[in-house]
C-alpha cells in the first residue's frame, strides 16, 4: 500500500458521470473497475454526477445512472455529489488563482480564437490589471483560463500505461477553467471542476478512459498552481465493436436500461463487462461480484482496445438463467409475458389448468436450459398461451404427402385417447408415442413425432412433444392435433 502526505493512504475513487444521455457500456465499466479497486482495498467509491453543462444535462439521465448502478449492485459510499450544488467551493479557488496571477479574464469569444490561434498563446487580456477586467464583468461575461506556462515538460505515471509526458506548448495554450458572468458569479468548467472536486473529496486514484489522458497535464497544472496533491491516475483502454471501430449501437451496445429491458441479467452484464479490457490471467471466466473483487488487479487492465461481442454477452446471459431458481426465474419472466400481451392480471385468478404460478413453471422449466434473454421468452413460448398460426406445410416431415400426414396425426391423436387423465405425463406419452412410431415407414420416427410437434407449436424448432403434450394436457393437445388435420383436409 502507497503512503500520501505521510500517512497511509485510505483507497478512495469515483465515478463521475455527465447527466447528458443514457448510461451506456463505457460509463459502467468505468463506474465497475472503480468501484472493484476500492472494494479490494477496504476503500470508498463515491459517485459524483458532473451536470455544469446545463443546457444538456437532465434529470432524466442523472436518474438513469443512479437506477442503473442499483441495478448492477455498484453501490457507493457517499454520493450522489453534484456539482451545481458545489458552485461556492470552486469560486473560492478561482479566486485563488485569479489573485495569485496564474489564471486571468478573457474577453474573446471562443470563435474568435479559434479564428485567431496565436492569441491562444498571448491573449492581451492576461497582462491587464484584475481589477480592470473585474469593472468589465459587470457588464459582459468573460472565460477564466490558466495561464499555461511556456516549454514546460509534465509528466505522470499512469498505473496501466507508465510514464506519460507532455510538453505544456501542445496544450493549446491558454486553457479554460470556468466562465466568469460577474466577479462573484462563476460556472467551472470540465478541467477546473474535476481537479477541486477530486482534492476536496480526498479522491486518491483517478481511474477513467483513456480519452481523458489528454486532459491530465492541464489538470497537474492546476494542481500544481493550486500546491494541491496528485491523485495517482490510471487510464482505461477503449471499448471496440468486432471491426476494432469506435463502439456504437450497431454493435449492440445499448444503455442500461434497454439492457434491462431486452431482459439481461445484472450478473451477466457486470461479469461480461469486467472483461472489457481487464483478464484475470487464468481460464475461468464466471465470476461472482465477491469474486471480482477479490481479483480485481490494475496491473492486469489491457492497454489496446477491448472488443465489445454481443455474442458473448449473450453467452454469460444464457449460463446465469439457467442458474436462477425456478421460481426467481418465473417471476422475472412475468413482466415479459405481461409485455408481450401473453398473460394479463387476471391469468393467475382464472383457475384453469392452463393457467396460474405452476403452469407457468412448468414452462420455464422447460424453456430454461435454451433461452439466452429474458426478452426472448414471449416468442419461444407463445404457443402454450395461444393457438399457433402456420402454414400446412409446416406439418409434413421430409417427403410426406398432406394424406400421409393425416394419417400420421391420427394415429398421435389415437395413441394420445388411450392415456388417461391421470396418467397424461411425459414417461407415459414417450412410452405410447414412441410405441406407435415403430410402426412408420422405415421406422422412422420423425414421421409420426414431427407432424405432431408441429401441430402443438406451429414453430420449425422447440423442445420435444412429449414434454410439450405434458403441459398443455390431453384435452388442449388432442384440440390442436384436430385442428391440424383439418388444416390438411
Amino acid at each position: 500500500m502507497s503512503f500520501f502526505g505521510g500517512k497511509k493512504e485510505k483507497i478512495r475513487t469515483r465515478f463521475a458521470p455527465s447527466p447528458t444521455g443514457p448510461f451506456h457500456i463505457g460509463s459502467v465499466r468505468t463506474a465497475l473497475f472503480n468501484f472493484l479497486f476500492a472494494k479490494k482495498f477496504n476503500g470508498e467509491f463515491i459517485l459524483r454526477i458532473e451536470d455544469t453543462d446545463l443546457e444538456r444535462s437532465k434529470p432524466e439521465y442523472e436518474k438513469g445512472i443512479v437506477e442503473g448502478l442499483k441495478w448492477l449492485d455498484i453501490n457507493c459510499n457517499e454520493g450522489p455529489y453534484r456539482q451545481s450544488e458545489r458552485l461556492d467551493i470552486y469560486a473560492k479557488y478561482l479566486k485563488e488563482l485569479l489573485n495569485n496571477g496564474d489564471a486571468f479574464y478573457c474577453f474573446h469569444s471562443k470563435e474568435f480564437l479559434e479564428k485567431e490561434a496565436e492569441l491562444a498563446h498571448h491573449c492581451e487580456f492576461k497582462k491587464l490589471p484584475i481589477e480592470d477586467l473585474e469593472k468589465r464583468l459587470e457588464k459582459e461575461s468573460a472565460i477564466i483560463r490558466f495561464k499555461t506556462p511556456p516549454d514546460l515538460e509534465i509528466a505522470f505515471i499512469d498505473l496501466i500505461r507508465g510514464e506519460i509526458r507532455f510538453n505544456s506548448d501542445t496544450l493549446g495554450g491558454d486553457f479554460s477553467l470556468a466562465k466568469a458572468e460577474s466577479p462573484d458569479k462563476f460556472l467551472p468548467l470540465y478541467n477546473f471542476a474535476v481537479v477541486i472536486d477530486d482534492f476536496e473529496m480526498n479522491i486518491t486514484y483517478v481511474i477513467r478512459g483513456e480519452d481523458h489522458i489528454s486532459n491530465t497535464p492541464k489538470q497537474i497544472l492546476i494542481q500544481q498552481a493550486l500546491k494541491l496533491p496528485m491523485p495517482k491516475y490510471a487510464h482505461l483502454p477503449l471499448i471496440l465493436g468486432p471491426d476494432k471501430s469506435k463502439l456504437s449501437k450497431r454493435h449492440g451496445a445499448v444503455s442500461v436500461d434497454e439492457y434491462c429491458e431486452i431482459g439481461y441479467l445484472p450478473q451477466a452484464l457486470i461479469n461480461f463487462i469486467a472483461f472489457l479490457g481487464w483478464n484475470p490471467g487464468t481460464d475461468k471466466e464466471i465470476f461472482s461480484l465477491e469474486e471480482l473483487i477479490r481479483e480485481f488487479d490494475l496491473n492486469k487492465v489491457q492497454k489496446s482496445g477491448a472488443i465489445f461481442n454481443v455474442e458473448k454477452l449473450d453467452w454469460f446471459n444464457g449460463y446465469y438463467l439457467k442458474q436462477l431458481p425456478l421460481d426467481e426465474l418465473t417471476k422475472r419472466a412475468i413482466p415479459f409475458l405481461i409485455r408481450d400481451g401473453l398473460i394479463d392480471s387476471d391469468f393467475f385468478a382464472q383457475g384453469g389448468p392452463a393457467s396460474g404460478w405452476e403452469y407457468l413453471k412448468k414452462i420455464l422449466k422447460l424453456e430454461q436450459p435454451r433461452f439466452k434473454k429474458l426478452g426472448e421468452i414471449g416468442e419461444r413460448v407463445s404457443y402454450f398461451f395461444k393457438i399457433p398460426k402456420y402454414e400446412p406445410e409446416l406439418l409434413t416431415w421430409r417427403d410426406m404427402l398432406f394424406k400421409d400426414v393425416v394419417a400420421s396425426l391420427n394415429a398421435s391423436l389415437n395413441a394420445i385417447s388411450q392415456i388417461s387423465d391421470a396418467d397424461f405425463n411425459q414417461k407415459n406419452l414417450e412410452r405410447t408415442l414412441l410405441k406407435e412410431a415403430e410402426k412408420a415407414k422405415n421406422k422412422d420416427k420423425g414421421r409420426l413425432l414431427w407432424p405432431l410437434r408441429a401441430a402443438l407449436t406451429g414453430l420449425q424448432a422447440s423442445p420435444g412433444p412429449f414434454e410439450i403434450l405434458e403441459i398443455l394436457g390431453k384435452k388442449e393437445s388432442a384440440k390442436r392435433v384436430e385442428a391440424a388435420i383439418k388444416k390438411l383436409s
